[in-house]
Order: structure tokens, then sequence, then C-alpha cells
């Protein structure tokens, strides 16, 4: 189909850079980590299962953990249902808490709490609780993210939860907040608006004072076919949403159909295809990976499935390949993505997308070379999950995948990232599948920091941590 770029499937060459006559540089290194310690955020956090996944650890939550000028900062919810924040200095073992005001509502592991800091006025943000219907919306008062050692961590720090944006009400079907910061400071807020399988991206900006709605960005309509059948309305899941160095905001994304007539069977999943956006003005309009314009935010005109030049990695919908998973850029703002599903040579047709990701699902990091395509590379470390993959860059450019249960595996940049290894293997953290992690953290001190819940069974409350590791300086 026009509309599909495909994959390079080249191998990625290393090139070498010619020395200067009488100077010798010493290489970068490459991938590691140092286990550093473990803090407890809570030993009795609230634990369900839902949708294969928990409400204080689920891959689209942006952020769950944050640092911010010498603090980090976390949210989740207590056994009793309580919304909480804690923070504390970096190193330190132990955190401070305060209750945000609010209680959660349903057992749904999509309700989760994603915080966000608008450096304009150092306010912290939190939005929470919402799938596919209202949210809340607490914020602290000004400054307070700017002298965390001099103000007082206490709850008259933060306003009353609210159930609009400062009056700007947005939508009646919300999901899928995540919060980020304009190279200006300013703090946008993207989500979705409508349901799976029928929804369209959205985004809001904070200047510092008010609220705008900057309007809708992807579109639901427009006909996908695949070998099965045809669909008509579908929604675009984010694998993130991110400002580079340069202010380039990246996005990956794959495509959810509503009717699972596309699908070989039932029990899989209607995602298909990798695809990929850019904006260069700080999210109005959307460009495809050639340079075209093939969106403009708050209009008609928004991106859909029929637009040519968006796909990078083509997969129709019988692998249940997975949504929401990660993305970060490097120092070059180039972007990598990390996405996962069945490969072929485990069969055409993936049945049970649960058992079968479990059985033979796979990790692979996508990203674009300097020479501008597209390199694939499968991670050699079986998935055992049915859950999402974590993707950070350290200062060398080196990539670490964070897989479920708290796994590390990781790729020097000097070898084109080709060269994926295991460097830990989950042991002590009993981690129930899939972690979150501190995507703030490691530009300002070089850690790592992995939240994750210890496993437990039905309802019973279980220790929500944080676990550190040293990259390399």
């Amino acid at each position: 189909m026009k509309r599909r770029t495909l994959l390079a499937t080249a191998l990625l060459g290393t090139a070498a850079a010619p020395a200067l006559a009488g100077t010798a540089r010493a290489a970068a290194p490459g991938p590691s980590v140092t286990r550093t310690g473990t803090t407890t955020l809570d030993s009795q956090a609230i634990f369900f299962v839902s949708y294969d996944g928990l409400v204080n650890n689920n891959s689209f939550q942006k952020n769950a953990l944050l640092t911010h000028k010498g603090y980090q900062y976390a949210a989740w919810y207590t056994a009793d249902r309580n919304a909480v924040i804690g923070r504390r200095v970096l190193g330190a073992s132990t955190w401070s808490t305060v209750k945000a005001g609010h209680t959660l509502r349903y057992d749904d592991s999509h309700n989760v709490i994603s915080m966000g800091v608008s450096k304009t006025d150092g306010r912290l943000h939190l939005h929470m609780d919402s799938h596919s219907d209202g949210f809340t919306y607490v914020k602290s008062v000004a400054g307070l993210m700017d002298n965390p050692a001099g103000l007082t961590w206490t709850t008259s720090r933060f306003g009353a939860p609210q159930s609009t944006l400062d009056g700007l009400a947005l939508t009646s079907q919300f999901t899928y907040p995540q919060f980020v910061s304009t190279p200006e400071g300013k703090l946008q807020l993207s989500y979705r608006v409508g349901v799976s399988g029928n929804g369209r991206n959205a985004l809001a900006e904070y200047n510092g004072t008010s609220w705008t709605a900057l309007g809708e960005w992807s579109g639901s309509t427009g006909t996908y076919t695949s070998e099965h059948g045809t669909s008509t309305v579908r929604n675009m899941y984010l694998h993130g949403i991110d400002y580079d160095r340069n202010g380039r905001l990246h996005s990956f994304f794959t495509w959810r159909e509503q009717n699972g007539a596309v699908m070989c069977n039932s029990g899989g999943l209607t995602n298909h295809d990798t695809g990929y956006v850019y904006s260069d003005d700080r999210g109005r309009t959307w460009r495809n990976d050639a340079g075209t314009v093939v969106g403009t935010t708050g209009t008609s005109n928004t991106v859909a499935v029929t637009d040519g030049g968006l796909v990078i990695d083509a997969l129709n919908p019988d692998h249940s390949l997975m949504n929401q998973e990660s993305q970060a850029t490097d120092s070059a703002g180039r972007p990598h993505a990390i996405i996962s599903y069945v490969p072929g040579r485990f069969g055409q047709c993936t049945t049970d997308y649960v058992g079968d990701r479990t059985a033979n699902g796979r990790t692979f990091h996508v990203r674009r070379t300097a020479t501008g395509t597209w390199r694939k590379t499968e991670i050699p470390l079986a998935l055992n999950s049915s859950q999402r993959t974590r993707l950070v860059l350290d200062k060398y450019d080196n990539a670490y995948a964070i897989l479920p249960f708290g796994r590390i595996a990781a790729a020097s940049a000097a070898s084109g990232h080709a060269d994926w290894t295991t460097l830990f293997d989950g042991s002590g953290l009993d981690a129930f599948g899939e972690v979150l992690v501190d995507e703030t953290r490691i530009a300002q001190d070089g850690v790592l920091s992995v939240l994750y819940q210890v496993k437990s069974t039905g309802t019973t409350p279980s220790a929500l941590r944080v676990a550190d590791f040293g990259l390399p300086a």
C-alpha cells in the first residue's frame, strides 16, 4: 500500500572518525548499571490487576516519578485509595508524603496519576483518575518546585481538587494524561478524547497563568484494510511525546482499529504499524518523516491513517503489537523507540494476546540513524510478559531497555546500538511486571530510578519501591 514506508533492513555500519595526528581521544564508555540502593514509597500500596496492569505502575504515566532541582517526586494511591505525593532529596533514603485530597474512584488501572512541572511559575501539577470520563486535577502553589528546601512539604501547599483545568473543561471522555514541558518553560498536557478504538489525541497548554485548549491533532476516521477485513474507525496510541534539546517535539505511535474484522482471530489485538510524526512549532503542526505537513492541531486536518509517510515499521494486526510502549531522543535529537510483538517465526496469527506475548513476545529497538534511515534491532531477551518496556539513553547515548520485572538490557552507541546484552536480571526486586522510570533524573545526576510494585495476589496491598542504578559517569 502506498501509505506505508517500509523500515530499512540493512545492518547498521559503524564508521570510525579519523584521528588527529598526535592526538589520542578516550572512547566513550559503553553501558553499565550499578545498583546503589532501594527505597520504599509505601509498604502497603493499593494492588489490583486491571487490563493486565497496576494503577500505580502503568506505562502511559508521564510522570509518576520525576526529578527537579535536586529533589525527586512520586505520586501513587495508598491502600485506602488516597492519592499522595512524596518527595525526597536526591539520594536520601526516606520520602516525605502529603495527601492530594482525592481518593481513587474505580479499580481501573487506567486511572493513573501523572505529574508535570510548569517552570514559568514553579508549580507541580497532577492529573488523575480518568478513563474515558471526567478527571481530577490538582496543582501546587507557585514556587514550590523552585525552593523545595525553603518550603515545607505540607498539604496546604496544594490547591483543592478540580474537575477542570482551572475552569477549562476539555472533554467528558478523557484518558491518558501526559505532561510535557516546552523549551520556554510552558507546560503542555497530552490526552485522548474518546474511547479505545475511536479516539483522538489532543493538547492543552499552560503559560504560567491560565490553560488553553490547543485542540485535537490526530483523527479517528478513514479506511484501513487488512487481508482479513476493513475498519473505518480507530485511535492513535502514543509511545510518548517528548521535546529534544533542540525544541523538536517527537511522537511514535501505533494505530488501534475498532473493527476486529481486521484480525485473523478475535483473541489478538487490532494494533498495527509503528508510525512517527514530529512538530517544530510546539505541537501546532505535525510532519511525517519526510517533513511533509500531515496535520494541524485544532483543525479538521488531523493526522490520519490514510496519510502517506507515517509508517516506519509496517506490521499487520496479527502479531499482538503493543501500544503505548516507550521512546526517547539522543544527544543529536534523533528519535528512538521500543516496540514489542510476536514475531512471524512464532506464527502468523496470535489467538490470545496475553498468552502469546508471554510465550513468544519479543522487544525491538527502533531508531533513526545519522544518515536519516530507520533501523530495527531485536533485543535478545524473551519478554515473558504481556506488558511493556521502558527506554532511556545515558549521556553517551547508550540505550537501556527496562523490561517487565525490572530486567535491564543495554546496547552501546559505539556499536550502532546493535550489541544488546542483559545487565540486570531483576534479582531481588520481585516486581509485578511493568515498571516505570524517572525520565528526568538521568540528565541531572546520571542515576536511573526504577519505580516498581512488589508482586501480590487479589487485592492484597504490596510495597511500592524505587530502585536506583548508577549509569556511566
